[in-house]
């Protein structure tokens, strides 16, 4: 009987166990889609860049005898060589005085929303008309003064009129200000990540897409998106936990209360060059601020790795200045004999 049943074991047919399932590399997660290259220019067909009223704009960033003690320019707050501030909290205009924010970069400014953290100013051309008139910033005393000092200095008049052809009377203060703004168009600044939105996966390192995931998976990207990785919205700071500041924020624009606390959101190109940081410049290093953010905007305490890694992908968004000589002070036009004295009081 065991001889059978032998037999019997030895014929039933061997089932052979499957194979195992084919190994596959994790999904690589792409996230080009979330942001967007920036353009060449910020020109448009309202806002055109002509050479003329480039070099007129440039010009006039550097002018301070349109202030009133000749000592402040539009690059005095937000200097053309360092990433478009001043690296100070609160920027020093007339007299000494202190601003009550943080001077936030001009360099693809005009990209934004709207301009100032306040979203008062619809552009960079009604923004330029703001600092020049404000009496703790530059404190010009009225719009016919600055037009009085640009139309004394002689070399002015044939600036203007090639900026602004065809105008019987081409300096005016609302020409000024467009003049700033064509400038201020023409400051853009691609950096790596452009590359790599546009194709070229070699563009960032291996730790910069891995911070570029961690920046996306933590939530960052419901405020900073798109081609100005931010600077298109606006938000209230202390989002999920309270925020220490009495400023109001853009309440002082809309007078709702709704909008208490509430700030453009800063776009995060070049952003760890234009420190110090947020609407009162109170945090002076880039980890600290993205701490902060993510303790206060997503109520998440992020590690040490996770911060380190963010802000490693933050680097990828700095591109280099335009060229020197698009940027550089210019030689002033010369004073006329009925140039204003600058005014010490």
């Amino acid at each position: 009987m065991l001889s059978l049943w032998l037999f019997a074991c030895a014929s039933e047919p061997v089932v052979e166990a499957p194979p195992p399932p084919p190994v596959t590399a994790p999904a690589v997660v792409d996230y080009r889609g979330v942001f967007a290259a920036l353009p060449a220019d910020a020109a448009t067909p309202d806002r055109p860049c002509s050479a003329e009223r480039v070099e007129l704009g440039r010009t006039l960033y550097y002018e301070n005898r349109i202030s009133k003690a000749h000592d402040v320019s539009c690059n005095s707050c937000h200097g053309l060589d360092k990433y478009g501030v001043d690296g100070t909290p609160t920027s020093t205009g007339n007299k000494g005085q202190k601003g009550g924010r943080n001077a936030p970069t001009v360099y693809n400014a005009a990209l934004h929303v709207a301009q100032f953290w306040d979203g008062r100013a619809a552009d960079v051309e009604a923004q330029a008309k703001g600092p020049v008139l404000n009496p703790i910033e530059m404190a010009a005393p009225s719009e016919e003064y600055v037009v009085t000092v640009l139309k004394s200095i002689p070399d002015y008049g044939p600036k203007f009129a090639a900026a602004f052809p065809g105008d019987a009377d081409p300096i005016t203060y609302d020409h000024m200000a467009t003049a700033i703004g064509a400038f201020e168009r023409t400051l853009v600044t691609p950096s790596k990540f452009d590359a790599y939105l546009g194709g070229d996966d070699a563009a960032l390192t291996d730790a910069e897409k891995a911070g570029l995931a961690t920046f996306v998976q933590s939530g960052c990207t419901a405020c900073h998106a798109g081609a100005l990785v931010g600077g298109k919205d606006y938000r209230k700071i202390g989002l999920v936990e309270a925020y220490p500041t009495t400023d109001i924020g853009r309440q002082q624009v809309t007078n709702d209360p709704a909008d208490a606390m509430v700030f453009k959101v800063p776009s995060l190109r070049n952003i760890d060059k234009t420190g110090p940081y947020f609407h009162d410049g109170s945090v002076a290093d880039l980890p600290t601020a993205v701490r902060l953010m993510g303790k206060h905007q997503l109520g998440k305490q992020l590690t040490d790795d996770e911060v380190a890694s963010i802000v490693t992908f933050l680097g990828a968004l700095t591109g280099p200045l335009p060229a020197a000589e698009r940027i550089a002070a210019p030689t002033l036009p010369a004073s006329g004999p009925t140039t204003p004295k600058p005014d010490p009081s």
